[in-house]
Formats: structure tokens, C-alpha cells, sequence
């Protein structure tokens, strides 16, 4: 790496330049000049480094460095700390073999799949695994948003389905377990609702309970991959029923026989009325 950074005379009328504060010239000098700065333009510095060597706190590093993205002449990589000048091979050149070589080793180097991904169009570089750098890349962005939803789940409505399920299975779930809240976020994400799953539970209860199969009354059985298929079975009808339905039979036959008792207790009023009719 050289110790020195060249700037071209005409940087000063440079419009974009003109249009700056005296605070974004400095800021922006510094840079296109300061120690870490590489070769290929792109370089690792962390803003902590920013704030000693400008002097500036981490609130006006923050700002400068959203303006010069804003501008488009810059871009910066949380993760890996890295900042890249978008126009820094446009203003210096590359045609020597032995700069370009310099450049293909640092930009080998580089860590942010983006950044290395630019210079590889611009350049014509190609670098052996570095599609599969950007598949890992987003392999793990796509678990990060998995994870992300997974903790989504609104803790009421994962209280009021697990009160449930322990209230008619007579156990002890928590709300908070992670195998739990993932089963019930993926099937709320799929539209079912807290009513859903209480169908599911009763169910599945009736179903199994008192057989070999209640072992598999569990949120992970009941919630998991076959959620719709248990909520469009018919209702089972064992011999040990829950007691819910035997009362709910007992009050229909009740009504029942209530209104066999109202049918036969009703009087025929045609007789009476031609009875009547002949004594007048």
C-alpha cells in the first residue's frame, strides 16, 4: 500500500465539490486520504477510527457518512465495517499491469459480497467460489428473517392457545417454549386462527385420548405440518368422550322431549268450535 494519496489540482472546481460545506470537504478528503485508505478504493475502517482521526463524535460521523451515500459516492458495510469510493477507479487509473494486480489482490480480499460483486463487474474479474460466498450470504439472510418471525408471535395469542390446549389436555405447557411460539407463528403466518386451533385440540383429544396415540398430544404434533389436515377430519366419537359433549347431549334430549311433551299437551279446537257452532 502506498503512503501517499494523490489529488488532482482541479479537485477544488470539481462542481460537486463547490456545492460542499467547508465540514463535507474535510470529511471527504479525509476520506480519499486517511491511512487505511487501499488501492482499489474499498477499505476496512471502523467509525470509531473515523471519530479520533476527525475529531468529529459518532453522531456527525453518522450524518457525513449518509450524506456521501446519499450523494452516491460512497457506500458503507455495517457488518463488515468496510467503505467503498464508488468513483475511485474512474478518477485514478488502473491500466499499469502492476497496479492491476494490486487491485485484483485487494479486491480478493474485500468482505462484503456487494462490494467484491462491483468491482467484478467493472473489472471483469472473476473469483473462484464467490457464488457460493453470495449463496451462503443469503442462506444465512434468509434464516436471520426466519429466526426474525419466529419471534414474531404475539404473546396473548400464544397464551390463550396454549391455556387452552393444557385446560382440555390437563397438562402443563409454557407459552414461551421456542418449538412451541415457531409451530403456532407458522401456522397464524398461514392465516388459521386462535378458533383453529382449538378445533385442532378438541379434536385430537377426543381422537386419542385414553388410546396409545395420546403420548402424541402435544403443541408439537397437534401444530406442526399437519394442522390442516387434523382441522378438516371429521369428529371423533369414542367411548370416553369428553364430558363437555356427554352434557350437551343430555341438554338436547331435554329439549327434546320438552317439545314431545308441549305436542301432546296441544288441544284440537275444530270439534269444540263446530260444538259450539250447534248449540247456537
Amino acid at each position: 500500500m502506498a503512503v501517499y494519496r494523490s489529488i488532482h489540482v482541479s479537485f477544488w472546481q470539481d462542481a460537486f465539490i463547490l456545492d460542499l460545506t467547508p465540514e463535507e470537504k474535510y470529511f471527504y478528503l479525509y476520506l480519499m486520504t486517511n491511512s487505511k485508505t487501499s488501492q482499489c478504493g474499498t477499505y476496512e475502517i471502523p467509525k470509531k477510527v473515523m471519530e479520533l482521526e476527525t475529531g468529529y463524535n459518532r453522531e456527525t460521523v453518522d450524518k457525513l457518512l449518509q450524506r456521501f451515500i446519499d450523494y452516491k459516492k460512497i457506500e458503507y458495510c455495517e457488518e463488515t465495517k468496510e467503505l467503498m469510493l464508488t468513483n475511485w477507479l474512474k478518477h485514478n487509473s488502473y491500466n499499469s499491469p502492476k497496479v492491476l494486480i494490486c487491485i485484483k489482490k485487494e479486491v480478493a480480499l474485500i468482505k462484503c459480497i456487494d462490494f467484491k460483486q462491483c468491482y467484478m463487474d467493472s473489472l471483469s474479474i472473476v473469483y473462484v467460489g464467490i457464488k457460493k460466498e453470495k449463496e451462503q450470504k443469503q442462506k444465512e439472510q434468509k434464516q436471520k428473517e426466519k429466526e426474525q418471525k419466529e419471534n414474531t408471535v404475539v404473546p396473548e395469542t400464544a397464551k390463550e392457545i396454549i391455556h387452552y390446549f393444557n385446560f382440555v389436555m390437563k397438562s402443563n405447557y409454557r407459552a414461551t417454549g421456542k418449538a412451541t411460539q415457531s409451530h403456532i407463528n407458522a401456522r397464524i403466518e398461514e392465516g388459521y386462527s386462535i378458533e383453529d386451533f382449538k378445533v385442532v385440540i378438541d379434536k385430537k383429544y377426543e381422537e386419542w385420548n385414553n388410546t396409545d396415540m395420546a403420548k402424541y398430544l402435544c403443541p408439537d404434533t397437534l401444530f406442526g405440518t399437519k394442522f390442516e389436515k387434523y382441522l378438516n377430519q371429521p369428529n371423533a366419537k369414542p367411548k370416553d368422550a369428553p364430558k363437555r359433549d356427554f352434557l350437551m347431549d343430555i341438554i338436547q334430549e331435554g329439549r327434546n322431549e320438552q317439545n314431545r311433551n308441549s305436542a301432546d299437551n296441544e288441544v284440537d279446537s275444530e270439534p269444540v268450535q263446530k260444538l259450539l257452532q250447534g248449540r247456537k
